[in-house]
């Protein structure tokens, strides 16, 4: 028996505290990550509290540790030596899985030179070197999420971090678990246990028998694998790998227990880790195959040029037996990965949240939209392989985009690349069965004093039909059923048409229509180029589901559900204005919103804002409701960045083409009489009588002056409209 110390006094109080620290990081981490805040067995504020509390402890005794490690010393421990490692690894490796159980003799008796086997090593390294210094960077980034960076990746900081964090505890909690079960391996249960408490070590091996014993293994020819897999880029890419798979796998189980999915987790899950995975494997043939090169080289192994399979020798069988079961696991756990990326790849979550910053405004518009049911891939993307394949490979692009930040702001719409509306919208839309007029009614509150209310109700001609069986009229029979359209736009955002083709599907008559004040002449170069467009629901219907509200409008709905209280004076006014000309900022809109609207009412109308304060309060909310769904400063987005062709009121839309200066070579012009497109039926203008009839005049709010044969809607309510930069004064 010898006896030896190996463990100094500082070691082992470094070693008690981070133990007990370990156990409290484990406990409240848990009960945080699965338990409801309401329903942990330990309380929530609690469980915070310890593990912040360990968590700071943890990082001072951890820095207690690598300063004693350097000037002690004992840093040499952990100084892999690589001469005959793979070897001394299986070796070790052979006694854990085998000989502990056969009470052989550790192979690597530990002395004051060297207290750690090769598998110890690197264990130790990865955990003490790189594991513990991620999860205390990380945990005082998620403690102080300030410091976390902006952007990680299209993520924001804190995401990456706190999956970091549950990654790392995951493995530091299984590592704590298979130490305390090695420490049990001595030569009796609580043998290993007295030293890491005492210092000193006792050991019941013959040393010089164990050391010859371990030699002739070392020096023995027998191998589990070929040479070839015995060399440094094989041993790195079957560590790739393991660590890789155990990640994979623990992150599926996480996702399989927890209710909550974190948009990140997939991503890594399913995708970036199996990537990790195959790049391991790549690695480890890799590997084989230039030893198998080097060994031809120097004229080794009899000129075997591929592994020879001997099914008579035993190791041989086993090798074969573990290649295969290890190759139809690979192959199971790829199917299985494959499927799951394939289908979180077409998730909204994985569309909308993974560039958080990026897809933002879009995504949250869409979750407020009318499709906010319909999967973001079945329009983007529809049915069948082809159309899957493209978007993919433009993902790949738009990933680059995002991460190297090459991305534009606000986004460029629209997307030249979407696939046709025909095999898209029309899935569930279908215009040869839209016959009839859409009876509309708009509740519009106007800028003065009393917000008073405007009451416009029109049919809308949609019609639609079929050639065979009639009930043919309206907008798309003659924009889409009837005729076949292309056009020229000379603009990314197709606002400018100068040209436009009509084809007449029945009788095959065609028509050209030109607009002169563009100075525009097709070329047969522009013809041949691809840029003409031919005209799909899309076109018109352009936001269907990543629509920007108006403020003027948005409010004007807020306004009739009572959600704003009309009875505060401007308040339509005051909306629009600080909605539109207000310097708010997105994380602090609530209190920006606040201050510009209460300094109004405290300034132009002091008994109003003594007296309502609970519904100026309600406005304040509203507002800021509506700006963070539709205004998105550090994307440059809102309704003036993105026009929608629906209408004409805010953006050209329908008078891109109908604007009355189309002309053909007959002379005939694109009408924009809004009665060609609409009927008014009913008007109520404020303080009048309601006004009924069919084909009415619009009454403009403002003065029949305000319509001129040579002004559109968009001209005064458009997005270029310059704003005014006076305050509302008090009338």
């Amino acid at each position: 028996m010898n006896k030896i110390y190996l463990y100094p006094l500082w070691l082992r109080i470094w070693h008690i505290i981070n133990a007990l620290l370990f156990v409290l990081l484990i406990l409240s981490g848990v009960n945080l990550h699965f338990a409801a805040e309401t329903e942990n067995l330990i309380s929530f504020d609690i469980s915070v509290l310890t593990h912040n509390v360990s968590g700071i402890l943890l990082s001072l005794n951890y820095l207690f540790y690598f300063v004693f490690n350097l000037l002690s010393g004992n840093y040499k421990h952990y100084i892999v030596n690589f001469n005959n490692l793979p070897k001394r690894m299986f070796v070790q490796a052979k006694y854990y899985l085998l000989g502990i159980f056969n009470k052989e003799p550790h192979p690597f008796l530990p002395n004051e030179k060297m207290k750690f086997n090769p598998l110890q090593q690197l264990g130790y390294i990865s955990i003490m070197f790189l594991l513990m210094p991620i999860i205390i960077i990380s945990g005082w980034a998620l403690m102080f999420p300030e410091w976390a960076p902006d952007n990680f990746m299209g993520m924001g900081g804190i995401w990456p971090m706190a999956l970091l964090h549950t990654i790392v505890g995951y493995f530091l909690t299984i590592f704590m678990l298979v130490h305390i079960y090695l420490g049990t391996t001595g030569h009796t249960v609580g043998d290993l246990f007295k030293t890491i408490i005492t210092g000193w070590h006792l050991s019941h091996e013959d040393e010089e028998a164990v050391k010859l014993k371990t030699e002739r293994e070392l020096k023995s020819n027998a191998r589990a694998f070929p040479i070839i897999f015995y060399n440094p880029i094989t041993l790195t890419g079957i560590i790739i790998a393991i660590v890789a798979a155990m990640i994979i796998f623990i992150l599926i189980v996480i996702e399989f227990f927890s209710e909550a999915t974190n948009p990140y987790t997939g991503i890594i899950t399913f995708i970036l880790l199996p990537t990790i995975l195959m790049f391991g494997i790549f690695l480890i043939f890799f590997g084989a195959f230039k030893e198998n090169r080097r060994l031809l080289n120097v004229g080794q192994e009899a000129r075997e040029r591929l592994p020879i399979i001997d099914f008579n020798n035993p190791k041989h069988q086993v090798a074969v037996i573990l290649f295969t079961l290890g190759t139809v696991i690979l192959l199971t756990g790829s199917i299985y990965g494959s499927f799951k990326a394939y289908e979180y790849s077409d998730s909204d979550e994985f569309c909308g949240t993974v560039c958080h910053k990026v897809m933002h405004p879009e995504y949250t518009a869409y979750k407020n939209g009318a499709h906010s049911r319909v999967g973001c891939v079945k329009c983007h993307i529809g049915p069948g392989t082809g159309w899957f394949v493209k978007s993919k490979i433009s993902g790949s692009y738009q990933l680059l985009s995002v991460t190297l930040n090459l991305y534009s702001r606000p986004i460029e719409v629209p997307v030249h690349d979407l696939r046709p509306s025909a095999e898209t919208c029309e899935q569930c839309h279908w215009p040869n069965h839209f016959y009839s007029e859409k009876k509309i009614a708009f509740d519009f509150f106007t800028s003065d004093s009393a917000n008073s209310e405007y009451l416009v109700t029109m049919h809308l001609k949609t019609g639609g039909g079929t050639m065979e069986l009639g009930n043919n009229a309206g907008i798309h029979w003659s924009m889409y059923i009837e005729n076949e359209i292309e056009y020229y736009p000379l603009d990314y955002k197709r606002q400018q048409i100068p040209w436009i083709h009509v084809r007449n599907r029945k009788t095959g008559k065609e028509t050209f229509y030109t607009d002169p004040s563009y100075n525009f002449t097709m070329t047969d170069s522009i013809l041949k180029s691809g840029a003409i467009r031919k005209f799909d629901c899309i076109d018109c219907h352009n936001r269907p589901a990543h629509k920007y509200n108006v403020p003027n409008r948005v409010i004007n709905s807020f306004l009739v559900s009572g959600l704003i209280d009309k009875s505060l004076p401007y308040i339509k006014n005051l909306g629009v204005q600080t909605l539109e000309y207000g310097n708010i900022h997105y994380d602090k809109s609530y209190q920006d919103i606040e201050k510009q609207v209460k300094d109004y009412y405290n300034r132009n109308f002091p008994e109003v804002y003594q007296t309502k304060q609970n519904e100026i309060n309600q406005a304040i909310r509203q507002l800021n409701t509506i700006f963070r769904n539709n205004y998105f400063p550090e994307m440059k987005v809102s309704w003036k960045n993105y026009p929608n062709n629906i209408g004409h009121m805010y953006s050209s839309g329908c008078f891109r083409c109908h604007d009355g200066k189309k002309v053909n070579m007959e002379g005939k012009t694109l009408s924009s009489d809004c009665n060609v497109c609409h009927s008014i039926i009913y008007q109520k203008p404020p303080n009048q009588e309601a006004i009924l009839g069919t084909d009415q005049q619009f009454i403009h709010p403002g003065g029949m002056d305000k319509i001129l044969q040579s002004r559109m809607c968009p001209d005064c309510h458009g997005a270029q409209t310059k704003p005014k930069t006076t305050p509302i004064a008090r009338r």
